[in-house]
């Protein structure tokens, strides 16, 4: 860690409200937001703080609420290079069918998973499905009542 994190972290806290002045009570109010000591903030914000413990740095990204890999950029844990790479290697999420989906939402019973799977099949029909599934949900829609009703 630099003085690019330790400026990087106080633009941060500081656009959060923190008052980082001597007497502002910033460093431990942010200390004890994010789980860590105030000398730890301190040596953060003067860019003493050489570990490259990724707790602390979790720590910091969970209290920012900024993503830990900007942290970790920051900190120059990791270059941009290396999230890069990270990304390009990382897994694909698998794709859920819509049954599969009513699966997991333990939408079991016949006519809701009916309904369920209809407006699935409507909403990747496009826009104009969609329309016609929130006229059939709210009622407004003289042939989505009867399609309700059947």
């Amino acid at each position: 860690m630099d003085a690019t994190f330790a400026e990087w972290l106080h633009d941060r806290l500081i656009a959060r409200g923190y008052d980082l002045g001597p007497r502002g009570g910033g460093r431990s109010r942010f200390a004890e937001h994010a789980g860590i000591s105030p000398p730890t903030v301190g040596r953060l914000l003067r860019g003493t703080h050489a570990t490259t413990d990724t707790r602390v740095l979790a720590a910091v990204a969970d209290a920012l609420d900024v993503p830990f890999v900007d942290v970790l950029t920051h900190a120059r844990v990791l270059t941009a290079n290396d999230v890069e790479a990270i990304r390009r290697h990382a897994p694909t999420p698998p794709t859920l069918t819509p049954e599969q989906a009513a699966d997991g939402l333990g939408i079991t019973g016949p006519e809701p998973r009916r309904v369920f799977l209809a407006t699935v099949a409507a909403l990747q029909q496009g826009e104009e499905a969609g329309r016609f599934v929130s006229r059939y949900a709210a009622g407004t829609d003289r042939d989505a009542s009867r399609a309700r009703r059947h």
